[in-house]
Parts: structure tokens; C-alpha cells; sequence
């Protein structure tokens, strides 16, 4: 293994073919339903799936800004797989911001291996209610773990799964595998976008769970002011969209190329010449332009913090700006991407709306991923945040009495009365 850090240029010669060979089946894959299980696994043998493991574990130890470039390329080649990969990234992540050297030397040397790491986390029910229960097993001295969860993105795909758990009072994060008798996988993901996420429900009936894989217990209500672990799962999202945005200028050219008659005008016409279509072309690829700068810009501010954290000299306020940052960045990108995937359809006319080009995909996918997060309230808490000077979240977890208090001296800085 060489002992220079990876380039930009190194990554890209070492994935280009790759995200190629994926881009070239994922139409077939989004007109049959086909799982993505081979592209994962060509992922996981290319060491794609550790490029953030630090080289200690066995990693590619790669930046940020790397990570989420090279995100944003697998994105344009089929947005399915960052979102499959998205909670296997996150684990890494949270490992990273852990100060538990034991836990990060089992985990990641693993992950370095090329296994993978799914979530059962989200449920169908109150988002605030979790019905899975992690309850000593008296005839084995272990722990059984019984409940189910949905939207369990990637999970069909991974090794293991990291499920969010609760024992009486306390909230709990362990990890199993995948193939433990008792958990079963299902792909019943009924979204109209995001087709081969596998996004579905995962079972646990009596799963069998060893001290060790309980890696975390905490109190959900707790704000925490000390994890860009939000940001994360956000440029993760937002870097698929802004692949989704290169993917729909790619495909425009490659259909405004095949054509020879411009829509509308008899004869042989064609758009290649045609101003409107270069105008049309022009707006996608300026589209596509801002998306990749705004996921590059909230990437680099990632990486700041992260060096900050591990200096031992990042700040609660720092945590807050990258949140905010990313918030106001998924405001732009979602509005773009969907402006792009609409307007690809203005290069041709009824052609471009055939089942066997699967154009209509950028869209339907870009829809479902910009629907995970509820956009139009991060917006507000925006607005909140620089009106009245309260952090993102941070209304759900202080008293009624603290909330005024942040909202007063808010004020009182900007030189307001607060009589």
C-alpha cells in the first residue's frame, strides 16, 4: 500500500471505468426492478466502500471534498447506489467522531475488508416512538432484540445493520448481522423514485445480541451540539442530486447528438443547429455547474470541522454553522435538481418521453430523495435561526422558559426592545 495520500486524479483514474460500467446498466436495472446487488459488490471489491476508512484500519483514508466528488459521480451514474451506501457511510463517520478506540478498531478494520453496514432506524409510526426492544435473554446471558423498522435503506444490500433500540429508559444503538437468524429483510420500498434502495422493512424476532455489539447508549431527547453527523447525512443526499443534475445534462447531449429533426419543424432539421436546444443544453449544464460548487463548498466546510474536532478546538457555534449551511445548500440544490430533471424534456418532444430511455427516472428519483427531509421546515428553521438566534432542533429539546431566554438575548444583540 503506498504511503502518499490519494489524489483527486488518483481517485478518478481508479473509478471512472467502474462508474462507468454502472452507468451502462442502470436503465435496464430501473425498467426491470433489479436490485443492485452486483454494482454494490463491485463497489465493495474496488475499496470504494472504505475510501474514508482511515489508512491505519486499512482504509483509503481520502478528504472530505474527496469523498463527496466522487459521491456525486456515482450519483450521475445511478442514484440509487449513494442512497444504498448512505447509512454504511454514516457509520463510518459516527465511528470517526467517537473517542472509543476499541469500537473503531472492530468496526472499521471490518469495514476495510469490504463489509458493509446497513440501518433500521426510521419507523412507519410517530417518528418520535421506537418500538424496538433490546431485553436480557435469562436462558442465554445475552440480549434478545424484538421490533421492526422501515425505510431501511441499503440494509438488503449490507453485512450488518445498525439498529436504533430501547430498553426502558434508555435509547440504544447495536449492531447485527444481517444474516442472524431472527432478522429478515424485505423489499416492499413501494416509493415511486429511489426504486432499488430496498428502502423497506426489516424484522427482528429473538435476534441473539452480544454485549459487544451495543455500541452506544444515549437519551434521544438530548440535543447534540457536539456531531455534524445532520450535515453528513445531508451532503450525502444533496451530492446525490447534484449527480442527478450532471446525469440529466449527460443524457440531453447524448439525445440532442442522436437526433435529426428538431420538434416542430418538418424536414430534416437538425437540434445539434438549433439555438433554443443550445439554450435548453446551456441551462442544464449550468444547473448541473452550481449543484456540484454547493455540494464542493458544504463539503470543504465538513472537512474544516472535522480537522477542528480532531485539534481539539471546534466549537458548539461551529457545529451549528455547518448545520445551518447545510440546510440553506438543501434548499438551492433540491430547487435546481428538480428545475433540471423538468426541463430535459424541452431538447425533444414526444421521443424523449419513451419507456426505453427511462428520462422520466431523474426526476421521480430526485422527488423521492428531496422528500426524505423535510425541506420546507429546515427552511424555516433557517429563518429562525437568524432571526431569533435559536439553533436548528434545538425548540424541541430546551424548556419553553430556556427558548425565550435564547429568543430574548437574540433580540437584545440585534439592539431590539424585548418589553
Amino acid at each position: 500500500m503506498t504511503t502518499q495520500p490519494l489524489t483527486s486524479a488518483d481517485l478518478d483514474a481508479r473509478f471512472s471505468e467502474l462508474f462507468d460500467r454502472i452507468a451502462q446498466g442502470s436503465i435496464d436495472r430501473e425498467q426491470n426492478r433489479t436490485l443492485a446487488h452486483e454494482p454494490v459488490q463491485w463497489l465493495k471489491a474496488s475499496g470504494f466502500t472504505s475510501l474514508r476508512v482511515p489508512r491505519r484500519y486499512g482504509g483509503g483514508g481520502i478528504t472530505l471534498p474527496q469523498f463527496f466528488a466522487l459521491l456525486t459521480q456515482l450519483g450521475a451514474a445511478d442514484s440509487n447506489l449513494p442512497q444504498i451506501l448512505r447509512a454504511h457511510f454514516g457509520f463510518i463517520e459516527y465511528r470517526l467522531e467517537g473517542r472509543d478506540e476499541t469500537l473503531r478498531e472492530r468496526w472499521l478494520t471490518r469495514v476495510a475488508k469490504g463489509e458493509t453496514v446497513g440501518a433500521a432506524t426510521s419507523e412507519r409510526s410517530n417518528s418520535t416512538h421506537n418500538s424496538v426492544a433490546l431485553a436480557r435473554d435469562d436462558a442465554t446471558g445475552r440480549f434478545r432484540l424484538d421490533g421492526e423498522k422501515y425505510y431501511s435503506t441499503g440494509t438488503l444490500y449490507a453485512d450488518w445493520v445498525s439498529v436504533a433500540a430501547h430498553d426502558a429508559d434508555t435509547d440504544i444503538n447495536v449492531i447485527v448481522a444481517t444474516h442472524a437468524p431472527g432478522v429478515t429483510r424485505s423489499d416492499d420500498w413501494d416509493g415511486f423514485g429511489q426504486r432499488l434502495t430496498a428502502s423497506g422493512t426489516t424484522r427482528f424476532d429473538g435476534v441473539l445480541v452480544a454485549e459487544e455489539q451495543i455500541v452506544s447508549r444515549y437519551k434521544a431527547s438530548e440535543p447534540r451540539r457536539d456531531s455534524f453527523m445532520t450535515a453528513f447525512f445531508q451532503t450525502v443526499h444533496l451530492a446525490t442530486l447534484a449527480g442527478i443534475t450532471q446525469a440529466v445534462q449527460r443524457d440531453a447531449v447524448a439525445f440532442v447528438q442522436a437526433r435529426t429533426r428538431t420538434f416542430g419543424v418538418p424536414g430534416r432539421s437538425s437540434p445539434r443547429d438549433n439555438p433554443l436546444v443550445h439554450r435548453v443544453v446551456g441551462r442544464l449544464a449550468s444547473l448541473a455547474y452550481s449543484t456540484q460548487s454547493i455540494v464542493a463548498s458544504l463539503s470543504a466546510s465538513l472537512q474544516r470541522l472535522r480537522e477542528a474536532r480532531q485539534a481539539g478546538h471546534a466549537t458548539t457555534d461551529d457545529y451549528i454553522a455547518v448545520d445551518i449551511e447545510a440546510y440553506k445548500a438543501q434548499q438551492i440544490v433540491i430547487e435546481q435538481t428538480l428545475e433540471a430533471s423538468t426541463l430535459l424534456f424541452e431538447v425533444g418532444g414526444a421521443s424523449a418521453t419513451s419507456e426505453a430511455r427511462q428520462l422520466d427516472r431523474h426526476w421521480r428519483n430526485a422527488r423521492v430523495i428531496a422528500s426524505h427531509n423535510p425541506a420546507t421546515q429546515r427552511e424555516a428553521a433557517v429563518g429562525r435561526y437568524h432571526v431569533n438566534g435559536i439553533a436548528p432542533d434545538e425548540r424541541f429539546s430546551l424548556p419553553h422558559e430556556a427558548q425565550a431566554a435564547r429568543t430574548d438575548a437574540a433580540r437584545a444583540d440585534l439592539g431590539e426592545s424585548v418589553q
